[in-house]
Order: structure tokens, then sequence, then C-alpha cells
């Protein structure tokens, strides 16, 4: 056992949590406790049947862009969870939503953010919203053996971008990214995207609610209707709980605020104003 002065200064940790060697925090923690990370093999390749998230949808506004997620888990054909938080701000200027197996795919998004703030400690400057994005793709990648085996966790990435927006496409500024199992990463140009078991249901809606012009409150209830549509035909999706007040989880994006999460009484009025239309509608 080391007793020199250098190692009671420093307690119980090793030298290398003391030095700057990697601004990566996930090649750190391969290198002093491999254990710790999300991709592990899983014993003899036996699917289990474990708590699984979905539905997410993300677009682009006036300004910014928006990621939304509904509340349920699913393991086959129970509800595993009705009140999952499935979206999270990951820095000041990007969120991530995840869909598939719910504890691989919240391990690697919590990894992800300690990644991001670790970085920008030690670089002094924060990750572009590109090197964001390629971060984040090989993270998924490094969780491919178990996806193999029945375990894929795959997230939906949006950020602001904060350098573009003086340029000529103030477009730019609010971006969408999907990934794959493999770790391959996809710009989403339509301005909308959605993923998860009810996505389809989703990006049906989105297609006719979704305008490039639209405003933050106008997207928050597009994101909002098209989480409905999908719960109406994807069993796996949750509706509104109007009985437990429990209603989609959204995160917004701008310049001025960042990323903020909208708050519950704010898609309580939201929620409650889209089922009333569709009550009507069905009148």
């Amino acid at each position: 056992m080391d007793h020199t002065p250098a190692a009671a200064a420093r307690g119980p940790l090793s030298a290398a949590y003391l030095t700057t060697g990697t601004s990566s925090f996930t090649d750190f923690l391969r290198a002093q406790a491999p254990e710790m990370l999300p991709s592990r093999p899983v014993g003899d390749g036996t699917l289990v049947d474990v708590p699984h998230g979905t539905t997410i949808v993300a677009l682009t506004f006036d300004g910014g862009v928006l990621i939304a997620g509904d509340r349920r888990a699913t393991a086959g054909n129970v509800i595993a969870a009705r009140d999952l938080e499935k979206i999270f701000m990951t820095d000041e200027y990007s969120a991530v939503g995840i869909a598939g197996t719910a504890g691989i795919a919240l391990e690697i998004v919590r990894l992800y953010a300690v990644e991001l703030a670790h970085y920008e400690k030690i670089e002094g400057v924060s990750l572009s919203l590109d090197g964001k994005a390629n971060k984040l793709a090989t993270m998924v990648r490094s969780n491919l053996e178990v996806a193999m085996a029945g375990l894929a966790a795959v997230p939906m990435f949006v950020g602001y971008d904060p350098d573009a927006a003086d340029a000529a496409d103030a477009s730019s500024t609010g971006r969408i990214i999907s990934f794959d199992v493999t770790g391959g990463r996809y710009e989403e140009r339509a301005g909308f995207h959605a993923i998860g078991s009810g996505a389809p249901y989703a990006k049906s809606a989105l297609k006719k609610l979704y305008t490039s012009s639209a405003d933050k409150d106008a997207a928050i209830r597009s994101a909002v209707a098209a989480l409905y549509d999908a719960g109406d035909d994807d069993t796996a999706t949750s509706g509104f709980d109007m009985v437990r007040r429990i209603y989609p989880q959204v995160v917004t994006i701008t310049g001025a605020e960042g990323a903020t999460q909208v708050s519950e009484p704010d898609l309580a009025s939201v929620a409650e104003s889209v089922v009333a239309e569709r009550s009507e509608a069905a009148g």
C-alpha cells in the first residue's frame, strides 16, 4: 500500500482520478471502472422481458426545436410503468429522448450527460452540435452486443446550434438527429421525426400538423396531438391519464432560453384542449 504524503493527500482515489488524461469521461470510465459502462455481456443470450419505452417525437419550430415523449413503459403486454421519464436535457442546448430497453437507455443517456459536462470542464468549451451527436452515436454503437441479444436502446437527439444563429440559413439552428442500433446517425431534414412503436402513427399525424413557421406554442400542441394519435393506435404508447394527471414530457430548446422543460400545468392545458377537440370531432 502506498503510504507517501501524495497518496495521503488524494485519499482512496488513484492518481488517475486527479490527472487530466482525456476529455472523454467514457474513455476514463472504460479504463478505471469498465463494469460501470452500460454495454456489458448479457448472460447466455436468453431474451428477458424487461420494460421498453415508447414513443418519442421531435419537431423544429420558428426559433428552435422540441422533443416530446409519452410516459408508458411496457413489458410484453403488461404496463410496467405509467410515468417513466424518457426526455432528458443533456446540456444547455441539447436534449435526448429514449426508446427501447428502458434500463439500458437510461444508463446511456445519464452517462452521456456526464460525458458532455466532463468535456466542457476539461476543455473549457462545450462540444459542437455535431460533436455531441457523434459522441452519442459512439455510445449507442458500444451497446451493439447487447442490442443483438434483443435489448436494443435507441435515442433521438435534438439540439440548438447557437453558432449558426447568425447564419443566412437560420433554420439550421434547430436540428433533429436519429440513430440506429449500430450507431449510425441520420439528420432528419423534414423538420419532424418520431421513434418507438408508435412512431408510424405519430409521424402520420405530424405530416398533417407540422409547419416550419409555427411558433413554440403551436409546435408543443402539434407534438402533444401526435402523441395522442400514437396512443390511440399503439397499445405500448400511453395517451393522457386525466385521472392520475400524467401527461407527456416536452422539452423546448431556443437560443434565448436554452433547454427548458414545459411545465405540467401547461401540458395539462394543452392535453385537455386536444382531447376536447377530438371529442367534438367524434361528436
